[in-house]
């Protein structure tokens, strides 16, 4: 059916909305559930200097949602005008705006909600006889008793708006909500106690802990996240502490053991405000490349101080996005306090105390000093695209003066090693020559008594795969190649760090692509970055590109992919970055190649020195793919396997 449109709609004219329509308009941005309403409301009783916070809900917080706090309270006469749309006593001018430091400054929450609820405000200053309450829809207002602070309470939410409450889900559902937007507060408040109350029964309560100094605030910190998100969060996270130009980040950083299939537990904060944010988020994921395996989304609570005038929070209505200045800055920051934090090999955590004094065996095999210990050669194949003549030079350790090396002794009965081409080795640094046993023996006694070996010592190998080693607390197993692979890795890393460009390999004949506007023009734009990465990716015509060359070690791989994915990073990320993990990436390659295989079979001293590596080497509990390195069975839980003691 053709419908006629030769007769043109008749023309409404233009005039000013209602003002309840106009703030139900409004309400549409600010509330979305009951939650939004909890989570405003808590805004300005943490704004008032509340120091203890209630929450009380009816289903859900459909029917109730009162909320009271102990803050500084609102005067009677201007409790008509807290209920009007933007009115605020937290901006005055764009300045104030632009410079924001607190939860709330639109003066749009309260007026919204009254829009489309049965709302009733009651407030006490100090400095006032007695309390008053205002009802929203009638505006009386009439004094009642109430101690010192306010207590808004919403009744019957979207009653008003019927379809917007039909969106809403179970009851269950919005109280979870509900529970999370307090959680979110106070995470970033540990000063403040909050309690949560659903029909009549108590469903959280956080104790405010107070700090007395900057020692005090971590520890405060600390056992607020402990009772927040429980205590295996601060048992399996590391804590974070980084200054970096005019920001300052704080908080825990989730083990990569701790890492979970979903990304529920991220919580970033800028200036004490809950945010979401595609820079930080970003960041942080970044700082977890090479210590996650797959798809696992890490675990952490960060805080970001940085000056409010760098930092514009009026872009959403909810205040949960907000805008850098200098995104650059706060990217780098983030993941630079992540990354430092992580870094720490977990093993000197362990404490282990130092071996007994009777070790005559262990000593005679042993090097002089932890130094010449970690000391190890290594033999790269040419096929990898580099060849080093030892680990030590690699690593830029030079070996001891006039001590040439000697090849690890094997082990009688351990059969030749099975791998192909020049076997990969981790050898000590021989005994300096002329050296006795009595001049040797007192380094080694001091290292003993004063320095512990967190991962103990090596005592079997395990099918040529697996380290066994004795600690003090039991037993450590280390998986060699994956240990192995994670220091040369760091090594690796430390060297190129140095260097200006990844050598690249020209192809033969170019490999040429049909390319978008977009890869042409981050092509031109970042020849320069593409260079430094060791590609060579220039306009073939106006939409097709040619990929001329490659970074050397990947010269096997596929170009026109390798060009399509660094191209698209240049496009959506920091260039800096690109080219970090483009890098990173191009050297774990190198570094799997140049691990010790499995299967091949290592010495005592080979094994001990491996293990010396991992303890003084960053991020040594992962490899670079994020697998674990290394576990611990402790006697305790070697004896519930025998069941001794029962």
């Amino acid at each position: 059916m053709n419908e006629d449109h030769s007769n043109p709609p008749e023309r409404r004219p233009i005039r000013d909305l209602p003002d309840e329509l106009i703030s139900q308009i409004a309400a549409g941005e600010v509330v979305e559930r009951p939650a939004s309403v909890v989570r405003e409301l808590v805004d300005n009783a943490l704004d008032a200097g509340a120091t203890m916070v209630t929450v009380r809900l009816l289903a859900g917080g459909v029917r109730l949602i009162a909320v009271e706090d102990d803050g500084g309270g609102i005067p009677q006469d201007e409790l008509p005008v807290a209920l009007r749309r933007h009115a605020t006593s937290k901006i005055t001018n764009l300045h104030d705006l632009e410079t924001v430091a607190t939860m709330g400054f639109r003066g749009e929450a309260l007026a919204a909600i009254a829009s489309v609820s049965e709302m009733a405000l009651l407030s006490r200053p100090a400095a006032q006889a007695s309390a008053f309450l205002l009802d929203a829809r009638s505006g009386e207002l009439r004094p009642v008793a109430r101690s010192g602070g306010t207590t808004v309470e919403v009744k019957e939410l979207f009653f008003s708006t019927p379809a917007r409450r039909k969106f809403l889900k179970t009851d269950a559902t919005e109280l979870a909500h509900c529970v999370e937007a307090v959680r979110r507060h106070a995470l970033a408040r540990p000063d403040v106690g909050f309690a949560i109350w659903h029909e009549g029964k108590l469903v959280e309560q956080w104790r405010a802990t107070l700090a007395h100094g900057p020692g005090d605030t971590q520890d405060a910190l600390a056992r607020r996240l402990a009772d927040v998100l429980g205590e295996d969060f601060v048992a399996q996270s590391v804590p974070v502490q980084h200054s970096e130009g005019r920001l300052t980040i704080t908080g825990r950083a989730g083990l990569p053991d701790a890492a979970r299939s979903r990304a529920d537990q991220q919580y970033c904060y800028v200036n004490g405000r809950f945010v979401r944010d595609k820079v930080i988020t970003h960041a942080a994921r970044s700082a977890y490349e090479d210590v996650l395996h797959g798809q696992r989304q890490p675990v952490y609570a960060l805080y970001i101080e940085i000056d409010p005038a760098r930092v514009d929070v009026n872009v959403h209505p909810t205040k949960i996005e907000v805008r850098f200045r200098d995104s650059r800055e706060v990217h780098q920051a983030v993941r630079h306090a992540v990354e430092n934090a992580l870094a720490i090999p977990r093993a000197a955590a362990l404490a282990t105390p130092p071996l007994p004094a009777s070790a005559p065996d262990f000593e005679e095999k042993w090097p002089a000093t932890l130094t010449q210990q970690a000391q190890s050669a290594i033999k790269f194949d040419e096929r990898v695209g580099y060849k080093v003549s030892d680990l030590g030079a690699l690593w830029g350790v030079a070996p001891a003066p006039g001590s040439p090396p000697v090849p690890p002794a094997k082990p009688a009965g351990l059969p030749d090693d099975t791998q192909e081409g020049p076997p990969a080795t981790i050898a000590p640094t021989p005994r300096p020559q002329g050296a006795s046993a009595n001049a040797l023996a007192q380094p080694l006694a001091e290292a003993r008594h004063d320095t512990p070996w967190p991962l103990g010592r090596a005592v079997a190998q395990l099918h040529g795969v697996y380290i066994l080693a004795e600690s003090a607390q039991g037993m450590v197993i280390v998986d060699m190649h994956a240990a192995h692979e994670r220091i040369v890795y760091e090594r690796l890393k430390a060297q190129v760090d140095s260097e200006a460009r990844i050598a690249s390999q020209p192809l033969l004949i170019p490999a040429t692509f049909a390319a978008t506007p977009q890869e042409v023009a981050t092509a031109e734009e970042s020849a320069e970055v593409l260079a430094t990465l060791g590609l060579e990716v220039v306009p073939f015509s106006p939409k097709t590109l040619a990929v001329r060359a490659v970074p050397t070690t990947l010269a096997q791989g596929d170009p026109v992919e390798l060009a399509r994915s660094v191209l698209a990073e240049l496009s959506a990320h920091d260039a800096t970055t690109v080219v970090q993990r483009a890098r990173n990436e191009i050297l774990g390659t190198m570094a799997c190649h140049g691990a010790v295989r499995a299967n091949r079979r290592l010495t005592i001293d080979e094994m001990n020195a491996l293990l010396r590596q991992m303890e003084t080497t960053d991020r040594s509990d992962q490899c670079n793919h994020g697998r674990p390195t290394w576990r611990q069975l402790t006697m305790k839980e070697l004896d519930s396997l025998f069941l001794r003691g029962r």
